[in-house]
């Protein structure tokens, strides 16, 4: 396997890795707050959990592509590949991770998950670092 094909590999583990952050982080934020999970409350966290989803609502409403989806099939042209019938991770990974249907359905699924993070920023408000309690 080329080094080409490793490196998309790994971006796409990354971009995967991005999605459960973003999704189970809302999870994680909402069972934390009903079990008090002091945790779920660390400014840090939740400005980064906000800062994801923004990124993905500001791209969809731009109409733009995903930058990791841009960069793995960059890297997957390089390495001679197509589609996702290479690796393991690859083909499985990309399963999940990637599905189709007509971009206006991500942006209402998108906006609405970041209206729900919203909505737990303000029902389970972080501990923000720069203020003192």
């Amino acid at each position: 396997m080329s080094h080409y094909a490793l490196l998309a590999d790994a971006v796409l583990l990354l971009h995967f890795s991005f999605v459960v952050f973003v999704v189970i982080g809302l999870v994680l934020i909402v069972t934390g707050a009903a079990v008090r999970w002091q945790w779920i409350r660390n400014g840090w966290f939740r400005l980064a959990h906000l800062g994801a989803i923004g990124v993905v609502v500001a791209q969809a409403w731009l109409g733009q592509i995903c930058p990791l989806t841009i960069l793995e099939m960059w890297l997957r042209k390089q390495a001679g590949q197509t589609g996702y019938e290479g690796s393991f991770i690859q083909h499985w990974v990309g399963e999940l991770l990637y599905y189709t249907a007509p971009p206006w359905v991500f942006l209402v699924l998108y906006t609405l998950f970041a209206l729900l993070v919203v909505a737990a920023w303000w029902a389970f408000p972080p501990r923000l670092p720069w203020k003192h309690h």
